[in-house]
């Protein structure tokens, strides 16, 4: 297991190299510079400034550059804050979006799973009748539609919760309602089938001709081996929620790195586009790493020599 983790681990290197090359080249194939603006800079403004961060080298030789700098865990700095170091700005809301994600993720994996056990355990019945019909509703709605019917009704029309912003348990609920609804009708929807396919194998037939409680065949087989695809796919949703989402952090002027991603983009800021992009990166390798761990934990068949 050790040696499988360690060889997962040191193909992170390739990975955040050709993730670096692809966003480095499309960067400077996009229109535009780190200092267009309204107020236009003199040209000698703009030389200087290129001079000074080196954006007047040949693209090869910044690239390279970067990469000399990253491998001493140098992200670089920011050029619209102030020479603030990338590394700070993704620390700062990388603690936000993780909060916002993780909270969500819990959400998500409860309702999720919770509906999808209860629509299989039930099927053809109201219940799951009921239940499909939520999920269809949930994976059909987009977030950022979601989040503005939200602000509508229990901001605008109930002024129950405050529209935005980051640091009280009232501001928090929309932004994780809006983020956790659709990956909590996608898992719906796989516990739901998974455990329609475990519930209809042979050795679920033979537990119950033993005379097994419902209660212990459900818990000891069904879920347990029903959760396997389940964790295939919480892997990249958990990736996604605990780096944060771009439309739903801009929505309610949420700190995290999803909405410092955003506005980078707008800004042509380099330093914060690679970095921000390599962190995410980052994130969904070790995602997917930890799924393939809970593999071996949930089924002992599967081993990794």
């Amino acid at each position: 297991m050790l040696t499988y983790i360690l060889q997962r681990l040191l193909w992170t290197i390739p990975v955040l190299l050709a993730v670096a090359i692809i966003t480095f080249t499309l960067m400077h194939l996009v229109p535009g510079g780190p200092w267009d603006s309204d107020k236009r800079l003199s040209a000698q403004a703009e030389e200087n400034l290129n001079q000074r961060y080196g954006l007047d080298k040949p693209l090869p030789e910044q690239f390279f550059d970067y990469l000399t700098g990253l491998a001493q865990g140098d992200l670089g700095v920011s050029y619209r804050n102030v020479n603030r170091p990338v590394r700070d700005i993704i620390l700062d809301g990388a603690s936000v979006s993780a909060t916002l994600g993780l909270a969500a993720l819990v959400l998500a994996v409860v309702v999720g799973v919770s509906v999808g056990l209860l629509a299989a355990l039930r099927q053809n019945s109201a219940i799951d009748y009921a239940s499909v019909g939520l999920v269809t509703i949930g994976a059909s709605l987009p977030s950022f539609v979601l989040g503005m019917l939200l602000l509508v009704v229990f901001s605008a029309e109930l002024h129950w919760l405050p529209t935005g912003g980051w640091g009280s348990v009232e501001q928090a609920i929309m932004p994780v309602i809006a983020l956790a609804i659709l990956p909590a009708a996608y898992l719906a929807r796989i516990t739901r089938a998974s455990m329609l396919d475990v519930l209809g194998q042979d050795y679920i037939r033979t537990a119950r001709s033993k005379g097994l409680r419902e209660q212990a065949i459900v818990v000891r087989h069904v879920v347990r081996n029903g959760m396997i695809p389940v964790l295939t796919v919480i892997g990249p949703v958990a990736a996604v929620l605990l780096t944060g989402s771009f439309i739903i952090e801009s929505l309610f002027a949420v700190p995290g790195v999803g909405r410092t991603f955003v506005t980078s983009i707008g800004a042509r800021d380099y330093g914060v586009i690679m970095g921000t992009t390599l962190f995410y990166t980052i994130i969904v390798v070790l995602a997917n790493l930890a799924v393939d761990i809970a593999y071996v934990f949930v089924d002992p068949r599967i081993k990794y020599e």
